[in-house]
């Protein structure tokens, strides 16, 4: 069970009927990944901070400059120029003191990606590029841990919850979704924009969903399904993500599977 001051500090979650002190301590032993420390990791890292994830291992090999700042609020001006990561982790160490951070400054190879991800209960992608979201959903269905996957650009963002610790064989995959390993036009917040607000919505999605089946028991939102959020009309619209019987990934007609080398 939590401590006094554990209970003091997350008096309000406990509160909820939902959560309870059972939830808390099922979040206080959690050992989460995240892939991607820009504006999704941000976002969702500072609130699974502060609500007593346990563990935290975040993944990223890039520093920080000064046009990340208008979205990536877990960084401060004397962060630019320094890792990632480690700017990541003393804000986040300053935040809440008894979540354990550990940090990763390269890119996951995938033989150690599967080693992250087996340590793992629940990985976040909150990368930037195809190749590394087609990998995590590889090695996340293999090893069965759940993912949470969200992107942005512009005024657009998406996301999606796999459950594939507890999903059937005929659940969609990221890679039915998307079912190529490069994008034809590169298109991302470096070329077409992205507006702040929008990347911190989909990076919260992404810790309420950590939240919501850690410390109540399940995911209370439907999983693969693809959630599309538009920060003009301010409006979400949810579709069904179909499997893909001839999918490289999941399919039991499975072929050559993924892979970050051509």
């Amino acid at each position: 069970m939590i401590i006094d001051r554990e209970f003091i500090r997350y008096q309000r979650q406990i509160a909820l009927s939902e959560i309870g002190e059972a939830g808390q301590a099922q979040l206080a032993n959690l050992h989460v990944l995240m892939i991607g420390c820009g504006g999704l990791g941000s976002a969702a890292s500072l609130y699974l901070a502060a609500a007593g994830v346990g563990r935290l291992v975040i993944v990223d090999d890039d520093e920080v400059d000064m046009s990340n700042l208008h979205r990536q609020v877990v960084y401060r001006e004397q962060n630019v120029k320094s890792n990632k990561v480690e700017a990541m982790a003393s804000q986040l160490l300053a935040l809440n003191s008894m979540v354990k951070v550990r940090t990763i400054n390269t890119r996951l190879e995938k033989a150690q990606l599967e080693l992250e991800v087996m340590l793992a209960e629940i990985v976040l992608d909150c990368s930037d590029n195809m190749p590394t979201r087609q990998l995590i959903n590889q090695v996340c269905l293999e090893q069965k841990t759940d993912l949470v996957s969200a992107s942005a650009t512009g005024w657009q963002g998406q996301f999606c919850v796999f459950d594939y610790q507890s999903g059937t064989e005929e659940q969609a995959c990221y890679h039915c979704l998307y079912p190529f390993i490069e994008l034809q036009q590169t298109r991302n917040c470096t070329t077409s924009g992205v507006v702040g607000p929008v990347v911190g919505i989909l990076g919260n999605y992404q810790a309420l969903a950590v939240i919501q089946k850690f410390a109540t028991g399940k995911f209370h939102l439907e999983t693969s399904k693809l959630h599309l959020f538009d920060g003009l009309k301010m409006d979400w619209k949810v579709m069904g993500i179909i499997k893909d019987q001839q999918c490289s990934v999941c399919s039991r007609n499975k072929g050559v599977p993924v892979s970050l080398t051509e």
